[in-house]
Order: C-alpha cells, then sequence, then structure tokens
C-alpha cells in the first residue's frame, strides 16, 4: 500500500488550509491513503467552536470532494462541536465510500497546555479498510499510551495513520522519534506519523508542530522522515513484514496483563 505524508504549516484560516489539502493530494503521487497532520483544518492557539463543523459540513465535504476527485482515501484533522459547549479534535477519514471520524481519547493536558479546557474526549479506537487491509487511527498525545495501539492491533489493524501537531520543547523531538517506534513495537504494526511542520519561533504553550513525520516498521526501524518544513513523504507499506514480525516476536499473543 502506499501512503502520503503531507507536512504542513496550517493556518487560522480553514479556507486556506483546504487549499493545503488541495495541493497535498495533488502531489500524492499514486498513493491510496492521503495523511494529514492533526488541526489541519485550524491550527491550535485560537477560539475552536467557531470555526468546528459536524462530518456533514462544508469544510469536511469538501475534503471529500477532494478525495473523491483523486480516487483516495484522506486523513486531516478538523474539530466537530460537542454537546457539551466544548469541542472534539476529530481525525477526519474520507474517501473511497468512507465519511467518518475519530474523536481523539487522550487529550493534552500536560507541558502547562490544557487540552481538556476546551475539547472533550472520544472514547472509542476506530480502524478503517482500505485495499483490504485494515488501518487504525490515533492522534498525537495518543502515541504516549501504548494500549491504545495494542487495542487496534486487536481489530485487525497492520498500520496506524498518527496524525499530530507535537509541541516544541526540550527533548520533545527525541520524544516524538522514541515514542512513534516504541508504538510500532508495542504493536508490531507500521505507524506512519504525521506532524504540522516547524511553524519558526513561537509564544505560548499551544502545540504548533515541529515537523519530522516520520514512517517506523513493524520491528521499529525508521524507514522514511522528514525534516522541519513543510514537505510530502510517500512511502510503501509491506504489510506481509507484520505477518512475518508477529510470528518473530509474537508480543500481542504472549500479553499476559
Amino acid at each position: 500500500m502506499r501512503v502520503a505524508l503531507c507536512q504542513i504549516s496550517a493556518t487560522a484560516d480553514p479556507e486556506a488550509n483546504l487549499a493545503l489539502v488541495r495541493e497535498g493530494v495533488r502531489q500524492a503521487d499514486g498513493a491510496s491513503v492521503v495523511l494529514f497532520p492533526e488541526a489541519t483544518m485550524s491550527r491550535f492557539g485560537v477560539p475552536l467552536g467557531p470555526v468546528a463543523q459536524p462530518l456533514d459540513g462544508p469544510w469536511p465535504t469538501a475534503v471529500r470532494a477532494i478525495a473523491g476527485e483523486h480516487g483516495v482515501v484522506v486523513v486531516a484533522g478538523m474539530f466537530t462541536p460537542d454537546p457539551d459547549g466544548r469541542v472534539r479534535n476529530t481525525l477526519l477519514v474520507t474517501g473511497r465510500g468512507q465519511h467518518l471520524g475519530y474523536d481523539k481519547i487522550h487529550l493534552f493536558d500536560a507541558f502547562g497546555f490544557a487540552e481538556s479546557r476546551t475539547v472533550a474526549p472520544g472514547d472509542a479506537p476506530v480502524t478503517i479498510e482500505v485495499d483490504g487491509i485494515t488501518l487504525g487511527v490515533a492522534t498525537c498525545y495518543d502515541v504516549r499510551f501504548p494500549e491504545l495501539f495494542r487495542a487496534l492491533a486487536d481489530r485487525g489493524a497492520k498500520a496506524v495513520l498518527l496524525g499530530a501537531s507535537w509541541g516544541a520543547g526540550e527533548g520533545k523531538l527525541d520524544q516524538w522519534e522514541l515514542l512513534v517506534r516504541a508504538r510500532a513495537l508495542d504493536c508490531t504494526s507500521w505507524v506512519l506519523a504525521c506532524g504540522q511542520a516547524d511553524p519558526g519561533p513561537v509564544t505560548g504553550t499551544a502545540p504548533l508542530g515541529i515537523g519530522h513525520s516520520l514512517v517506523a516498521d513493524p520491528r521499529g526501524r525508521v524507514v522514511a522522515s522528514l525534516e522541519g518544513k513543510p514537505d510530502v513523504l510517500v512511502v510503501d507499506i509491506d504489510t506481509e513484514l507484520v505477518d512475518t514480525t508477529r510470528a518473530a516476536i509474537p508480543v500481542l499473543e504472549n500479553r499476559r496483563l
């Protein structure tokens, strides 16, 4: 399966970000799945309530049209309304007859940022099927919780699509790379991690991205990566490697807890 990771630097303008989605899909070079970061619809650090839309709203509908025009599945971070007045941090999955969302389960209440003040958590893992292959989805801070990745593997996922807007700071790049590789080892699956590009110097604690999107194989090896600037990374993942890895390192079967 060919997957494209579109590392963008989203703005606070959903229409401008829609143009970034359109251009990223255009550059996807024959991919079946085109993955964008968390908060593609709008960056963090601005009020999210005014930009949130339901999955049948104009922004996700436009993304669906882009996916349909190119015959791909697009995965991109957006925000949807929640009944309690907050929003949901939703990973939109659309194209090839699919149109659904994964609501981020683990909210980023860390490093001086409190996502839960404005965002309500999801409560259910989500998998999809593309070209006969089951894929899991996850968002940013989820990467610190191995149980989610194991749960996705238990549901048949051979790869996990991770969208992120990773916060900058001392040691954060090392943590990002280490966590992506560790989660690949935990669930013996591919992990394709697409982050917001590095916007340069910022003020405040909002996580706006550091770039360095990467792909880890089921044995935790980095097979492809980007630097900090906006870019597109296209990779072919071998799902048979998942089967051979799980036969050699059956950590999912050997679990006792």
